[in-house]
């Protein structure tokens, strides 16, 4: 048993969003800040790069990708990652992040737990992060 959290996150930045905002997504992505190429840029330590996988998913199916483009003022944020439930907090505060500068309110991702079949959403509520879990429905044989 392995402790990997299914991460999906779908989002556009506000047109405004800081520089310093768009720098801490690129260095999760894995990107060089000045040129959005292949790279680290500027080392941090401890830092833990969380949406910078690419290739098969080990554990959730499928694919790990990151992309981040602009177009038509703003910016679009897709990624699809496995995160060790070691890394949680530091989702959390990047989510957070993404949600105070998301461009519209909603969900903007969600996040499950490998082995289990139902995500918790990640919405964005007046610049702020909600989780709101979700529950298997009824069934009629009950």
């Amino acid at each position: 048993m392995s402790d990997l959290f299914a991460v999906d996150l779908a989002l556009g930045l506000s047109p405004d969003v800081p520089a310093a905002v768009l720098d801490v997504l690129r260095q999760h992505l894995g990107l060089d800040a000045e040129s959005g190429g292949s790279g680290m840029g500027d080392e941090v330590p401890g830092f833990v790069p969380l949406l910078f996988c690419r290739g098969p998913a080990k554990r959730i199916g499928g694919v790990l990708t990151g992309e981040f483009v602009r177009g038509d003022g703003h910016w679009s944020l897709t990624a699809r990652q496995e995160i060790h439930a070691g890394l949680l907090p530091e989702l959390e505060e990047l989510v957070e992040m993404l949600a105070r500068n998301a461009r519209t309110e909603g969900v903007i991702g969600r996040a499950r737990f490998h082995e289990d079949d139902i995500p918790e959403l990640l919405i964005s509520r007046s610049g702020k992060m909600v989780r709101m879990p979700l529950r298997a429905a009824e069934s009629a044989d009950s």
